[in-house]
């Protein structure tokens, strides 16, 4: 019941994040400077680390995971260029902003979601002190993971209304992956390599998307200066949730 609980609460902090970047739009290239701190950050503050503890615990091999980082940061890479050339095609604007793009960078963010609601799940079913802990660590960062699927949405060119939807499907996939947990098991060998390919795909995401875009014809000290909060922002909350 208290994974439950706590999957509801993750699920209200990012639909408040999604809302907050929905409600604040015309001011999106700030919050874009923000969340690519932020993206960054988790990859090497939240994610990169949980694959070296998991590996050193369970005596894993560590090559796997490094690849998967690799593999993650150039299949958003391929998937968003075929986007671009396949529009380019078809007469459309040969833009690197396309509807496709942001709805396959959100699809991500909204799996990965999905797997931090298992991670609530099966924190309780070792313990509850696991749990907490692991939840607090989720609830904490959900918040941004609303502001980066609304905002990855609207940067390319998707209706305020397609970017709602995403973030619906992006708050209600925690509790979706808590659920999952009284039904199935991830292994720590799969785990570490779906962890790696993330880091890989939100590195990308973060320096290759949201960074230039937001400084493509707003750039100033301010936005620079919010790129690092975001970044300490996810140093603080991985060091206080540990």
């Amino acid at each position: 019941m208290e994974a439950i609980i706590f999957a509801v609460t993750a699920s209200i902090s990012t639909f408040v994040g999604g809302l907050f970047s929905l409600r604040h739009h015309k001011r999106l290239h700030y919050i874009m400077s923000f969340t690519a701190g932020v993206l960054i950050a988790v990859s090497f503050f939240d994610i990169i680390p949980e694959i070296f503890r998991i590996v050193t615990e369970n005596k894993l091999d560590m090559t796997m995971p490094l690849i998967m980082i690799v593999v993650g940061f150039l299949t958003i890479h391929v998937l968003e260029k075929y986007a671009v050339i396949h529009s380019s095609h078809e007469g459309e604007y040969a833009d690197h902003r396309h509807p496709h793009v942001g709805m396959i960078s959100a699809s991500g963010l909204i799996f990965h979601s999905f797997l931090d609601g298992v991670g609530i799940g099966l924190g309780f079913h070792a313990n509850a002190h696991i749990g907490l802990i692991v939840a607090l660590a989720v609830v904490a960062h959900d918040f941004s993971d609303g502001l980066n699927t609304v905002s990855l949405m609207l940067v390319n060119k998707n209706t305020k209304k397609k970017a709602f939807t995403f973030l619906l499907g992006d708050a209600l996939a925690p509790i979706i992956g808590v659920v999952a947990t009284y039904i199935f098991q991830i292994s720590d060998a799969i785990l570490v390599v779906y962890l790696g390919f993330f880091a890989g795909f939100l590195l990308y995401i973060g320096s290759s998307d949201l960074l230039p875009e937001a400084h493509s014809q707003h750039s100033s000290w301010k936005m620079i200066g919010l790129t690092i909060v975001g970044v300490a922002f996810i140093f603080l909350i991985t060091r206080l949730t540990k």
